[in-house]
């Protein structure tokens, strides 16, 4: 079948049209900015790949259900408590804070671009490099290779540097990702407290299980 001519007016309600259905899917998906939890002269800064639509709409990191990084971080000895999502600025007293490469928000992180991406990248190392921190904990390996062109960066410390802190790669908190069930989510986290050199502040006796829920993309 032959495709219609486009006369100018043609194109021209094409392409409203598209421009349309483009803004409201980012509308759908959030497209808002999440605020950072960060202060200077903090030990560890953990990064996310960007906001998700819950977590922009809650006003507060890692709000989606099924996301596992806040057990995760109890469970490591990171906090004292688990602590829930409109409690993140506590972090800051604990000499931890919370932030993303990217501040716009999806519904998906595929959905964002290598350029966002790199873009993302310098922008979080010209945020930092004012702050100091002492380590930069990336939240997932795919979002810092694209973000630092480091195509072969595993989890762990990396020999890289963002604006002179210590990098090292922890998994994905994503209840979807599945190479890394609760307990093995918790021994990454509890690895890289070692080597930052941070005490376990875990309450005495409590769970040190991580919650087995799932279902968010590995984002903040």
């Amino acid at each position: 079948m032959t495709e219609p001519h486009r006369t100018p007016v043609r194109a021209a309600v094409e392409e409203a049209g598209s421009e349309r259905v483009q803004r409201t899917t980012e509308e759908a998906a959030g497209g808002g900015q999440l605020d950072d939890v960060l202060a200077a002269g903090l030990s560890a800064v953990f990064v996310g790949i960007n906001p998700s639509p819950i977590s922009s709409a809650a006003g507060h990191s890692f709000a989606t259900p099924g996301n596992r990084f806040w057990p995760a971080l109890h469970a490591s000895g990171f906090t004292p408590t688990l602590m829930r999502p409109d409690r993140e600025r506590d972090l800051l007293a604990l000499g931890l804070g919370i932030t993303s490469i990217v501040r716009r928000s999806t519904g998906r992180a595929a959905e964002l671009t290598t350029r966002e991406l790199v873009a993302g990248g310098r922008d979080l190392a010209e945020r930092l490099r004012v702050l100091s921190p002492q380590w930069v904990a990336m939240l997932g390996v795919t979002g810092y290779r694209t973000a630092f062109a480091a195509p072969r960066a595993e989890v762990g410390p990396q020999s890289a540097t963002i604006a002179d802190a210590r990098v090292w790669i922890l998994p994905n908190p994503s209840g979807r990702n599945a190479h890394y069930p609760p307990a093995a989510l918790a021994a990454e986290f509890t690895r890289f407290r070692r080597a930052a050199g941070l005490p376990d502040r875990a309450a005495p006796g409590a769970a040190r299980r991580p919650s087995t829920l799932h279902g968010e993309e590995p984002r903040t």
